[in-house]
């Protein structure tokens, strides 16, 4: 599993470290969802954590780019993602963006 180096953390997230310890070590959180890259056409992902205990992601590790306490802060960090990604290139290309950097 792979973090973004400028990982997007939600405000309800305390301790980010121990977050992402937990998330590489397939620990179970009950309040936290994963922003990843999508593996498909789509751009981004928002899954709940336990999503990444499956065979299937423990054989592809998603490439995170934020963590959020809930399913709303997640759709906030998305919004904010995207206004900063705007703001540096002029387009929303995530995907993209996020796989470059």
């Amino acid at each position: 599993m792979k973090f973004h180096r400028e990982l997007y953390v939600g405000d309800s997230i305390r301790n980010s470290v121990l977050v992402k310890w937990k998330l590489k070590h397939h620990a179970g959180q009950l309040r936290v969802f994963v922003i990843t890259l999508s593996n498909g056409t789509d751009q981004l992902e928002i899954l709940h954590c336990a999503f990444l205990q499956q065979k299937f992601y423990k054989k592809f590790p998603p490439y995170i780019v934020g963590i959020a306490g809930s399913y709303g802060e997640a759709l906030e960090l998305l919004c904010r993602m995207a206004e900063d990604v705007y703001a540096k290139t002029g387009n929303c290309q995530l995907k993209e963006y996020f796989s470059r950097n």
